[in-house]
């Protein structure tokens, strides 16, 4: 008579992505990345002004050739690129970690251990910048008509003041959202990830996402910490990019340091 076996419980699943990190390390790596920022200063508030002026050049810009349509979407997009503008500050870092000397020169002439994978996976983010754009504007003529936009002294009347209005900012929130979220996830610790391992975009890219799904909790933290300071800066004319950009900078790579220390092939 055939006998049924022992039940043998499961062995433990293998979590290569999961991090055992607790939501204070945003701040650790905040705090981390103000330190960073406090040796020779005067390297990363240089290059806080170059992001600054770029993005003062391109608001302007804007406004010039008449696509102030696309501004706050333009801003959204700034979030998405940021991690590539920040590559030199990871490169600061980085030399700061190794006691390497540290200078405005090597923070701009950054030499990553991929090679054109960088550019690579820019190009990959300004594409979804435009696709982002793109939908924004695709939203607002579903909503309003394929009609001139009113301008920013008029849109928000239009916005709050309307039923069309909120269901627009209903339906465009969360597009954005997705959106967001998406753009987040891929580039969260994958430009650090090409500036310090030979590896090509796809690649740390999926690594990236991977760490930021299993890992939710702290990085969700992290990346409100971000939202919230990016906004008191927009809110101070951008200015406040000057340092808040550096800063951010730095900590992202500490970010990558911690959450990357254990790297899965």
């Amino acid at each position: 008579m055939a006998t049924i076996p022992v039940l043998v419980p499961p062995l433990p699943r293998e979590k290569p992505w999961k991090r055992d990190v607790t939501n204070a390390a945003a701040l650790q790596w905040l705090s981390a990345g103000w330190k960073d920022f406090k040796i020779n200063p005067g390297a990363s508030l240089g290059y806080g002004l170059l992001v600054y002026l770029v993005s003062v050049a391109t608001t302007v810009g804007l406004f010039v050739f008449g696509w102030d349509y696309i501004l706050f979407p333009a801003f959204a997009g700034f979030m998405v690129m940021g991690p590539i503008l920040g590559i030199g500050l990871y490169e600061k870092s980085k030399r700061i970690s190794e006691g390497q000397p540290v200078s405005l020169l090597n923070m701009m002439l950054v030499k990553p251990k991929s090679g054109g994978q960088v550019l690579f996976a820019g190009a990959l983010l300004v594409m979804l910048t435009l696709l982002w754009m793109r939908a924004a504007v695709i939203i607002y003529a579903l909503f309003f008509g394929v009609r001139p936009f009113p301008g920013l002294d008029h849109i928000v009347a239009m916005l709050l003041t309307t039923g069309t209005g909120y269901a627009m900012l209903l339906i465009g929130s969360a597009v954005g959202g997705l959106f967001s979220a998406f753009a987040f996830a891929v580039s969260a610790f994958s430009m650090p990830m090409l500036l310090d391992q030979r590896v090509d975009a796809l690649t740390a890219m999926g690594r990236s996402m991977a760490l930021v799904w299993h890992n939710l909790p702290v990085m969700l933290t992290w990346a409100a910490i971000m939202l919230v300071l990016i906004v008191l800066s927009l809110a101070t004319g951008l200015l406040g990019m000057i340092v808040v950009f550096p800063v951010l900078g730095h900590a992202t790579w500490h970010s990558y340091r911690t959450m990357c220390a254990e790297n899965p092939a």
